[in-house]
């Protein structure tokens, strides 16, 4: 079954820029693209029903995919204006999506359809990727000489879904994929035995870093091997060190493994911190 490349449009300038993000990547993957705007019905408008409602969202939503449909005549589109809450609606977008794509805002709270808990739930549940991008995101940032920038850590299989989608992208645009590892000195009582020879064995640990990444890209190498690679590694935290090569980047690739608390769903700190804080647009990937 193909899967489209959905995308979120509430009316504001964010979503509107994630929606030319949506149509961009939808003809660069020969992928259809679906527009879903979620509404709730108002009852405190006495003078307009339900179905005159409808319409008026309708009607904006028709607008909204007009210039898409212009700029793009040979791609796929289809609208859905779904009642109901907005994570319900995204969430059940998102399921039968390749991507889903919205607006955001950044350096600050996600708006639009991420307007307070929304978004965070969005993105903590969501099973397929999801990308956040900005206003004032267009074709020309998107050019070559810019990285797709992915953030790796752990083993070979910690990453994999992240470097995946990083080099799936990088191949559909002709870009290099920039893998970013960032190490921090371990607590003196972290060590082992074991671990005190894996890290003799590759003379250090920065070496051992170095080691540890290219061993998770070597499969996606080969599978990629078109795709040039950039191996980055640093020591520092890992959003410290994903934000500073951020300036490269025509999108910034990074996993998510959601933690459940008492008030819902929470992302990671480090897909947190490159969210708010990321000019590019913002792939948030959920581990396999």
């Amino acid at each position: 079954m193909t899967r489209p490349i959905t995308a979120g449009v509430d009316g504001t300038e964010e979503s509107l820029a994630a929606l030319g993000w949506a149509a961009r990547e939808a003809v660069r993957r020969g992928l259809p693209l679906r527009v879903v705007h979620a509404w709730e019905y108002a009852e405190a408008l006495a003078t307009a029903d339900r179905d005159t409602q409808h319409g008026w969202v309708s009607e904006g939503v028709t607008e909204a995919v007009r210039g898409v449909r212009e700029r793009h005549p040979e791609l796929t589109v289809t609208t859905d204006v779904v009642e109901g809450g907005a994570a319900e609606a995204l969430a059940g977008a998102a399921a039968g999506a390749e991507l889903l794509v919205l607006g955001s805002r950044g350096h600050g709270p996600v708006v639009g359809f991420l307007l307070g808990s929304v978004g965070q739930q969005v993105i903590a549940e969501a099973a397929r990727p999801v990308v956040l991008v900005r206003a004032g995101a267009d074709a020309a940032a998107e050019a070559a000489g810019r990285d797709v920038v992915v953030g790796q850590h752990g083993g070979p299989e910690d990453s994999a879904a992240a470097l995946r989608f990083a080099f799936e992208t990088a191949a559909a645009r002709g870009a290099t994929v920039r893998a970013v590892r960032a190490w921090t000195l371990p607590p003196v009582f972290a060590y082992s035995p074991g671990s005190l020879k894996l890290l003799d064995d590759a003379g250090g640990l920065e070496p051992y870093e170095r080691q540890a990444l290219a061993e998770a890209l070597r499969p996606w190498r080969e599978r990629f091997p078109e795709v040039p690679v950039a191996e980055h590694v640093e020591m520092g935290s890992a959003g410290q060190v994903l934000l500073s090569v951020a300036g490269r980047a025509q999108l910034m690739v990074v996993g998510r493994r959601a933690r459940r608390t008492a008030v819902g769903a929470r992302i990671g700190s480090v897909a947190h911190g490159v969210l708010h804080h990321a000019d590019c647009p913002v792939a948030v990937v959920p581990h396999e």
